[in-house]
């Protein structure tokens, strides 16, 4: 199933008949989950960036929306902040690279699990990691022009890599599992 997309996202097969108005509910309702995690939020005064629940429900909605509902769930999501809606965790101009970074790892993940990478946790995995790379190169990226390239690592991703493990760790539980529900 690893070749072209032969497979189909978990929520497709609980939502099978694909309607415009589906696809717009689904990118609101994960956009707006993906806000609703951003107010889990721990800031670390020693970085512009704080510790979220976003990449959580990024890695989710990919796996769980596909990629291109995905995207466009992150998307409507950078969107929502960008109008003024109170829907980002503590975003300054330093952390903009890992939202943008959002959008290529719901891509990612959506792809993948749109070629059955969702259905067990090892793949998963491998797949949220990918998504995570994601994240991870688009937000180092763009903070190092904030705070060098000698900090970047320090400030943009040593003190987050055990946090985004749990929260990948625990998306990639979750789809396997309602994969396993569904086929019951």
């Amino acid at each position: 199933m690893q070749g072209r997309a032969t497979s189909t996202t978990l929520v497709r097969t609980w939502i099978p008949q694909r309607t415009l108005l589906t696809d717009i509910g689904l990118v609101i309702g994960f956009s707006l989950l993906t806000a609703l995690m951003a107010k889990i939020a721990i800031p670390l005064p020693f970085t512009p960036v704080p510790i979220t629940g976003q990449t959580f429900a990024v890695l989710l909605t990919g796996a769980l929306l596909g990629s291109r509902l995905g995207a466009a769930t992150m998307l409507t999501y950078i969107l929502e902040g960008s109008v003024g809606l109170p829907v980002f965790a503590r975003a300054t101009p330093a952390s903009y690279g890992y939202l943008a970074g959002f959008v290529a790892a719901a891509f990612i993940v959506g792809w993948l699990a749109e070629r059955g990478w969702s259905r067990d946790v090892l793949r998963s995995i491998l797949a949220m990691i990918a998504g995570e790379v994601a994240i991870y190169v688009f937000g180092l990226a763009w903070l190092s022009r904030y705070v060098g390239w000698g900090q970047v690592l320090a400030l943009g991703f040593f003190p987050f890599l055990i946090g985004d493990a749990v929260k990948l760790i625990a998306a990639a539980l979750i789809v396997p599992a309602g994969w396993r529900i569904r086929e019951r």
